[in-house]
């Protein structure tokens, strides 16, 4: 009997020969269930401010993952069981080192890892306390729905690798419409998900009730199925919900190699449906007898789902916003900052003068390093505070970029439908936005000549007074000048961004129509080696579909029926 690695094989197999570009992640993500640890990544996923880190913290039983009141998690952290505690922190460039563990949140907190400019992929946690979770390891995930977007790009671009996936609720603000997207983009890539409503002490009991039975109904009537649904709270009957939770985790812990198995199945057969939706294209197309491939290929990929036009549509969109994003940040600043700013300086700078000695050349020296060193401190502060209002023309671009896409990518298949009669599996496709990186700041001189080389022309007892009006008068020109660079600076650095986002939109459809004209062009003659490797992937798919059955029912090959812990 083939195994769900064989399985795999003949997917990519076929993507690879009819150029299905469009499976290429799910089909690594799949990969590397074979080449890396088999352990069940349980991720714990939800909106920022969902209480992730703090169950996590209340569920090891030790305050290893940073909280706060805004959102903190920048960076994926994974914790298992390890003999000795130890963390690893690895970069994006492949290179590790290993820190205490009271070290890691300088590495995965926002406070301290801001837009996460020290480059780390991933840190990993081994703690004794996880032994009873053997072959598990749990995942704490960067909020999704938070200001800072490249912790939403983090996230999902991190669900292909979901084993099973914990999604946690506030109690403050149950179930969203984000949250149904999420559960079911998950039920792609695992079988198991469970909903966890955090913050539980936020209700009586008979709000518990009543909300529990709420998700109930509610994800019944969205998915036809039920879920496991848990409470936990960090304050109250800590201890009691967490042996309810415990139930879950332990019996993915003991029966680690089944779920593994079955999670394994569940991404392959998802993957195999896709496939198979791609090949029946070929296939249609291959025993079309009304049409040749150009009449097919017009109808298809007609004028609505040019390229040309698309590219045209997301440039505009692009240059729109990217222009816009000066004037956004600029008014900004000037509305929120500039008046303080000036007053600040001019407070600290006359409080500051009347400790400092020597002639004209050293007061200016002393004058230019003290602003140099206060307007940088400034600047950094007022883009830390400021910057989560600087994305409104990247949120827009994305947006609209987004739409555009979707919209490309309804019609297409609405094609594709109305020509061939075939409906397409939801491909999976998200456009990844990280924060743009802090600029650094820079220092403006005091004066447009030296007029401090002649500085023995000027006795200080007579001009110090003059110069000191002289340092203290320019201060508004400097912080205007710092004010619009850092404009400046963090305009480069957004509309960089958005424009990466119409690059990855265009990948996007670039791919999608390069797979589509592939099936569409390179089928003629080929119907019965179609037809086999369809019937062969289908046939696949359902006996993985049926060893997943046994396995869920506890009936094995010999027909009997196992007892499951």
């Amino acid at each position: 009997m083939e195994t769900a690695q064989d399985v795999l094989k003949r997917i990519k197999d076929a993507t690879n020969q009819f150029r299905i570009l469009s499976l290429n992640r799910q089909i690594e993500a799949c990969e590397g269930l074979f080449t890396e640890s088999p352990l069940i990544d349980v991720a714990i996923l939800g909106q920022f401010k969902a209480g992730k880190s703090s169950f996590i913290n209340s569920l090891i039983g030790k305050p290893i993952l940073p909280v706060g009141v805004i959102p903190v998690t920048t960076v994926i952290t994974r914790l298992q069981y390890g003999k000795n505690e130890k963390a690893i922190v690895t970069q994006f460039d492949g290179t590790s080192k290993d820190v205490e563990i009271h070290e890691i949140e300088g590495f995965i907190s926002e406070a301290q890892n801001p837009a996460n400019k020290l480059n780390v992929d991933v840190v990993d946690v081994e703690l004794p306390s996880l032994e009873h979770y053997r072959g598990l390891r749990l995942v704490d995930t960067p909020g999704l729905g938070s200001i800072y977007k490249y912790n939403t790009a983090t996230s999902k671009q991190w669900l292909p690798e979901v084993g099973a996936a914990i999604v946690a609720i506030s109690a403050d603000r149950p179930l969203s419409e984000n949250d149904i997207n999420l559960i079911q983009e998950l039920m792609t890539y695992t079988p198991k998900v469970v909903l966890l409503l955090t913050k539980a002490d936020l209700l009586t009991e008979d709000q518990q009730k009543e909300v529990v039975q709420f998700f109930k109904t509610t994800l019944k009537r969205e998915f036809k199925r039920e879920f496991p649904i848990f409470l936990y709270s960090t304050i109250t009957q800590t201890e009691l919900f967490k042996h309810w939770l415990d139930k879950f985790l332990l019996n993915l812990s003991q029966n680690r190699d089944m779920e593994f198995k079955n999670i394994v199945q569940h991404k392959i057969r998802s993957l195999a449906r896709s496939c198979i939706g791609y090949l029946e294209i070929a296939l249609k197309t291959s025993t079309q007898a009304d049409y040749d491939c150009e009449q097919l290929k017009k109808l298809i990929l007609d004028e609505k789902v040019n390229y040309e036009l698309i590219q045209s549509e997301l440039f505009l969109i692009a240059r729109e916003n990217m222009l816009q994003t000066r004037t956004l940040i600029a008014n900004r600043l000037e509305a929120s900052q500039r008046v303080p700013l000036i007053q600040k300086i001019l407070s600290s700078l006359s409080n500051e003068m009347p400790t400092w000695q020597g002639n004209l050349w050293k007061l200016t020296r002393q004058y230019e390093n003290w602003l140099m060193e206060t307007m940088a401190s400034e600047m950094n502060n007022i883009s830390n505070l400021e910057h989560k209002h600087f994305f409104g023309t990247l949120k827009k671009a994305q947006l609209s970029i987004s739409r555009s896409v979707e919209l490309f990518r309804n019609l297409l298949d609405k094609n594709i439908e109305q020509v061939l009669g075939i409906k397409l599996e939801e491909v999976d496709w998200k456009i990844e936005v990280s924060e743009p990186p802090h600029p650094d700041v820079a220092f403006v001189r005091t004066f447009d000549f030296n007029l401090d080389l002649l500085w023995f022309l000027f006795p200080m007892f007579i001009f110090r007074g003059v110069f000191e009006r002289q340092f203290l008068k320019k201060i508004p020109q400097v912080a205007d000048i710092h004010l619009s660079r850092l404009a400046y600076q963090w305009e480069v650095r957004i509309n960089k961004t958005i424009e990466d986002v119409k690059e990855q939109a265009l990948a996007y459809v670039r791919d999608e129509l390069s797979t589509i004209d592939a099936l569409l062009s390179q089928v003629s003659g080929r119907t019965d080696e179609i037809r086999q490797m369809v019937d062969l992937l289908q046939r696949q798919q359902e006996m993985l579909t049926n060893t997943n059955n046994n396995i869920m029912t506890g009936e094995g090959t010999d027909g009997k029926i196992r007892d499951i812990p």
